[in-house]
């Protein structure tokens, strides 16, 4: 079930997340400024918030297995057109389909986790299946931008269409749907709303907004400062980016690991936070200066500006429960979309106006905004 859940998030990241890296192309080969780039990149992104919480719903009321194949299996088809048509406006809007089909995977191969492992282990597994979006953007990074570089932007939509369709097999294939109790007699399905009288929920999707805010702005534009500033080639240039989103994975099963020992999500979410603060901040000024030591920390800000997610996304789902994990994982997911979103069109106007340092360095004022609205105190027993 692991193993199934995280193939599919990680092949729904490829669609979702990896027209950031036709940027260049679009720029270079295209004839868009950055934020025009900026905006088609953005597409996909549009089409997940706006499928978010009706995917989640349909996952609360028919279960988890068939939302995963028939989203990937829309994916793929969606995504095959785009690889056909060759006007930009069409090819923009079909991408943007694709990337709300891709969102069946967010809500619904995360309750699989949720639902076939124990408090105690969750953590762990569900860093394990958070891993997959920056696996799935390390090999955005390593294919789109080389294969739209040599063979188009067309072409390059092929990687995560062919992603689409392997893991919608493997799903139909493997998973079955976790178990889950009988809906009290009498109740409907808003019976057990978690947002009734407790804001717990909404200061976790609040933060989650804010810290997603340096997440995308180096995802998006991690690659292009490397082209574009340090000079860099598209094919060495995706490798760093590639191997940083491996390292991000592996500090999100990390931060899981960490905060089943410390029997607490919201700890770590805060720990995160600051940490993401400084290394943000960090970047910026080496950058500006031009020191060799800004690629590494770009790396390190790949690492930490992930690792809060899985530890947002789980908390989520324990609280929420099983009647209604599908939904609030929905608007989880949408608040996060929504603010990415407007990352890659208003980074690149903050890019024009005042450098890539400047973009890195103010993206350093959200996880400050954060941190204090994490909400430890009303945290519960891990359940």
């Amino acid at each position: 079930m692991l193993a199934a859940s995280t193939l599919a998030q990680a092949c729904a990241a490829i669609m979702m997340h990896g027209p950031a890296f036709l940027i260049p192309a679009l720029h270079s080969h295209e004839g868009l400024t950055l934020p025009q780039a900026g905006l088609v990149a953005a597409a996909p992104t549009l089409g997940v918030m706006a499928a978010l919480v009706a995917w989640g719903a349909v996952t609360d009321a028919y279960g988890e297995r068939v939302v995963l194949v028939t989203g990937l299996v829309g994916t793929a088809l969606l995504g095959l057109g785009a690889v056909l048509v060759h006007d930009l406006v069409l090819f923009s809007i079909l991408i943007g389909l694709a990337g709300a089909s891709a969102a069946s995977a967010n809500s619904a191969s995360g309750r699989v986790v949720v639902g076939w492992f124990p408090p105690e282990r969750r953590g762990l597994a569900m860093g394990i299946r958070q891993m997959a979006q920056p696996v799935g953007v390390g090999i955005a990074a390593i294919t789109i931008a080389v294969v739209a570089e040599n063979r188009g932007i067309h072409a390059a939509i092929a990687v995560p269409t062919v992603a689409a369709a392997i893991a919608a097999l493997v799903v139909a294939l493997l998973v079955i749907d976790p178990p889950r109790p009988e809906r009290p007699a009498g109740t409907n399905r808003r019976h057990g709303n978690p947002y009734r009288g407790d804001r717990y929920l909404l200061r976790i999707h609040s933060v989650s907004m804010l810290l997603v805010v340096p997440q995308f702005v180096v995802w998006t534009f991690a690659l292009v400062w490397l082209i574009q500033d340090r000079h860099w080639g598209a094919a060495a240039a995706g490798a760093v980016v590639a191997v940083a989103q491996i390292f991000g994975a592996l500090g999100r099963i990390a931060v899981g690991q960490l905060s089943d020992v410390v029997t607490s999500r919201m700890r770590p979410l805060r720990w995160v936070a600051l940490a993401a603060a400084a290394v943000m901040l960090l970047l910026g000024v080496t950058a500006g200066i031009g020191w060799w030591v800004a690629v590494p920390l770009m790396v390190v800000a790949t690492v930490l500006t992930v690792a809060d997610n899985g530890l947002a996304f789980t908390a989520v789902a324990e609280r929420a429960g099983p009647f209604w994990s599908g939904r609030a994982l929905g608007i989880q997911n949408t608040a996060q979309f929504l603010t990415s979103s407007l990352v890659p069109p208003l980074g690149g106007l903050a890019v024009s106006a005042a450098g890539f340092s400047w973009a890195f360095a103010l993206a350093a004022l959200f996880p400050v905004l954060a941190a204090p609205l994490v909400p430890v105190a009303d945290e519960r027993e891990l359940s």
